[in-house]
């Protein structure tokens, strides 16, 4: 018996064609056990692979076999029960092993389907149907990046680009069209030989004949198998990819107003973003700004894990948002996206700021903007304001409010769904 195995190794961009058929196949099994994942476990947690289980009877192949009746002849190995002309009754359908509730001593099946999908296979079913609204192309800086795509056949090229099938296919073309018509004739040369040696007859003709076939063949065989102008080669070119360019401004309140729960809520939710950025646009840059009293500008480190606390001016985040945007990230080259959590609480007549500033100065610039408010009590200026900013832009801004930790994915899934274009 022979065993192949096959052990290349899978290429840059390219993935096992088997098992990307099969998370295919099975889509809908695989994206339901990942929405349950995610509601049993922690954002910081959740990048992490999981097992998916699929029921046996969702994973059965369709087979051609005997229906019941008719009769078969069939051989069963000896046994002490039956001799030959024995008449064996034929199963009811259905029977055998069965789901019920008693037990049974007869039957079988099989457990469910068991697998181990990555963390990226994760990751992508995770963020699957969620996307920047408003992403359109802007001007590329610097350098822009091409990828390498098949282009046809070409009759020039590299060794290592010899496309052996097409090549193979080009020499049995020539050879035919060489050899075509003194194959058509040394078969009739040989067809006759065949005759005159079952007669016995006409000896001179046949070694006429024998001469001419020797020839012939001769002729025939110093045609090669394949030349250099039967060689095809895989012809590649650079095909320049549009990206868009993307930066994403998450603005999160530290005050004293906010507890330490309201703070992981808030975190959670930017852990959740910043996966679903890195994962889906590598040309998308984020920045982090904290603030209470006043707004600073920080790493990721910082962002996520500083003890920072003070009073709360909620326009101070806003009024630094706007200055890098001026500073750094031009409107007509930058897709811009602002992400904003607070609890709600702010500072005297500070809300009203919030509103001019959101109306008059970024979200003139910004493709979109979300806020998410993290209470259980009823909403103060800040969000009432905030309201009056959304009447006005319902296409570009959106906010929503979460009580607890489990209503984050799903808010996070409604503010970045894929929605259908339209004009910005």
């Amino acid at each position: 018996m022979t065993y192949v195995i096959d052990r290349r190794l899978n290429g840059k961009n390219k993935s096992t064609v088997n098992r990307q058929r099969f998370l295919k196949r099975y889509r809908q099994h695989i994206k339901k056990a990942v929405d349950e994942a995610i509601n049993e476990r922690s954002i910081q947690d959740i990048e992490n692979g999981e097992k998916i289980s699929i029921p046996s009877k969702d994973i059965n192949e369709p087979i051609f076999h005997h229906g019941p009746g008719g009769k078969n002849d069939i051989i069963l190995p000896g046994n002490k029960d039956f001799v030959v002309g024995d008449q064996i009754k034929r199963p009811q359908q259905g029977a055998g092993g069965g789901g019920g509730g008693q037990a049974s001593d007869q039957g079988e099946g099989e457990d469910d389907f068991v697998f181990q999908i990555s963390r990226d296979e994760f990751l992508n079913f995770m963020f699957d149907d969620l996307e920047l609204p408003n992403l359109t192309k802007r001007q590329l800086a610097g350098t822009e990046s091409f990828k390498t795509v098949r282009a046809g056949i070409s009759n020039e090229g590299n060794p290592n680009q010899i496309n052996i099938i097409r090549s193979l296919r080009s020499a049995n073309a020539r050879r035919i069209a060489l050899t075509g018509k003194k194959r058509k004739q040394l078969k009739e040369y040989e067809q006759e030989l065949a005759n005159l040696q079952k007669n016995n007859s006409d000896y001179d003709r046949q070694l006429q004949l024998k001469e001419a076939i020797v020839e012939l063949k001769n002729r025939i065989r110093k045609v090669p198998f394949i030349d250099t102008f039967d060689l095809k080669y895989n012809l590649h070119t650079k095909q320049p990819v549009p990206s868009s360019r993307a930066v994403m401004f998450c603005l999160m309140d530290v005050s004293g107003s906010m507890t330490q729960a309201t703070k992981d809520i808030a975190k959670r939710f930017f852990i959740l973003l910043y996966l679903f950025l890195q994962r889906n646009y590598e040309k998308t840059e984020v920045v982090f700004i904290r603030h209470h009293t006043a707004a600073k500008e920080v790493e990721e480190q910082e962002f996520f894990y500083s003890r920072e606390t003070g009073g709360t001016i909620v326009s101070s985040a806003l009024k630094l948002m706007q200055k890098i945007i001026e500073a750094r990230y031009p409107a007509d080259e930058w897709n811009i996206y602002g992400a904003q959590a607070s609890d709600g609480d702010n500072w005297n007549d500070d809300s009203d700021v919030c509103h001019k500033l959101l109306d008059e100065q970024l979200l003139p610039l910004c493709q979109y903007f979300s806020y998410l408010e993290i209470t259980s009590r009823d909403h103060q200026a800040l969000w009432q304001e905030y309201e009056a900013v959304q009447q006005k832009y319902p296409q570009k801004f959106s906010m929503r409010q979460i009580e607890h930790a489990s209503e984050i994915y799903p808010i996070f899934r409604d503010l970045f769904q894929r929605r259908e274009s339209h004009a910005a």
